[in-house]
């Protein structure tokens, strides 16, 4: 789940609005890089940025968010001519977040300041944002310069990652993870973005698609960097992965869940019923592993139902198949169908002892019954008690 947003201590060092004619000019762009020891490159950025807009007659401002660097990054940024705000808490998403705070300008462009992307395409997605588009996203598969992106990350990392990231939100971008990338800024209140870490960029692009918001791309070229690379390829590579299950509750919790479900429910009654599977009889043993599947895929299932509650009413996510199953479906639909697995589970075992009993209380062969019945009850007291779990979440949607 995202985490909550933290106090802003960002501190903006300058602030250098165009004037026209003794008034301030309203920004068009706002060009927000994050920055972290990157003195190398960051006037080259700034330069280009600037110099990039002025040839287009783009009335806009270059914002570099110096993520606690050590070197004079903060200092040669602002010579270059850039607004240069301070950001104490390192993170690729603290730094947006507080080049976003900082900006000022109708449309952001986001770029690195390792020289890895070219400046000169700010234009084009000005372009696509002056036509309509919400959110315009880079696209480098097609155009990376040779040694500017490490082979497991292009074969492999990204093409996992951003195809992940479509089968679970359908958002169609085909390099879900680039650096360059162009929005509104009055679309930053509905993308309610808070992670603060590299997984921001995930966050950014599952956020536009469940606001339904228009998004866009055009292939751009990917360039070597300068200066030594911050990422660590497979502990950032873990944090998007992670990012996108936990956001996903139906691929994190209902589909695993209801697998483990309907397998269980077939094992189980294949060895109840002792049918038959390639001439042989599954027995008691085969019993308990079915047993064992419903019991855990009532709970993952229950587990993604809250999943699915909290994300809906304290995350502002927008879900159609939950918010139809909630509209359909009351508490006392949940209590009655958890009363009645139980109830039925309590019959069984009242038969096997009235059994017991009739037979004198000696030995009884009925494992398989009992170990059933017992099935049955604990599933109808998970689905009891979890639909008052529901229940208590979706409070806040009644006030």
């Amino acid at each position: 789940m995202r985490a909550v947003a933290e106090v802003d201590v960002s501190t903006i060092e300058q602030v250098t609005p165009r004037q026209e004619s003794g008034a301030t000019t309203e920004l068009l762009v706002s060009v927000v890089i994050p920055c972290l020891n990157e003195e190398e490159n960051i006037t080259q950025c700034v330069t280009q940025a600037r110099e990039v807009m002025e040839r287009h007659g783009i009335v806009g401002e270059v914002v570099v968010v110096d993520n606690d660097s050590e070197d004079r990054s903060a200092e040669l940024a602002r010579a270059a001519g850039a607004k240069v705000v301070h950001e104490p808490r390192r993170g690729y998403g603290s730094a947006y977040l507080a080049g976003f705070r900082a900006a000022r300008g109708k449309y952001i462009v986001m770029g690195d300041a390792d020289l890895t992307y070219d400046f000169n395409e700010i234009p084009r997605f000005v372009a696509e944002l002056e036509d309509g588009a919400d959110l315009v996203m880079g696209d480098r598969m097609d155009n990376i310069k040779p040694g500017a992106m490490p082979w497991l990350n292009r074969y492999i990392g990204n093409p996992l990652l951003s195809g992940t990231l479509n089968l679970f939100f359908k958002t169609g971008v085909r390099d879900a993870h680039c650096g360059m990338r162009g929005l509104r800024r009055d679309v930053l209140p509905r993308l309610d973005l808070r992670t603060t870490g590299m997984e921001f960029a995930s966050e950014m692009v599952i956020r536009a698609a469940k606001e339904r918001l228009e998004i866009r791309q055009f292939p751009i070229e990917y360039h070597p960097r300068g200066g030594q690379s911050k990422l660590s390829r497979f502990r950032d590579g873990w944090r998007h992965l992670r990012f996108l299950l936990v956001h996903s509750p139906t691929h994190l919790f209902m589909i695993p869940g209801a697998a483990m479900l309907a397998l269980g429910v077939l094992v189980a009654l294949v060895s109840l019923l002792q049918i038959d599977v390639f001439g042989r009889q599954w027995q008691l043993h085969t019993m308990i592993a079915g047993s064992l599947l419903m019991i855990v895929g009532v709970q993952v299932v229950s587990l993604g139902l809250c999943a699915h509650a909290y994300g809906t009413y304290f995350m502002g996510d927008k879900d159609p198949w939950f918010d139809r199953m909630r509209a359909r479906f009351k508490l006392e639909h949940g209590l009655l169908l958890g009363g009645t697995i139980a109830l039925v589970g309590f019959i069984v075992a009242v038969v096997i002892l009235a059994r017991w009993i009739s037979e004198g209380a000696g030995a009884l062969s009925e494992e398989r019954l009992a170990l059933m019945a017992a099935t049955l009850i604990i599933i109808g007291i998970q689905v009891f008690f979890s639909s008052f779990l529901l229940s208590i979440l979706g409070l806040r949607a009644d006030h």
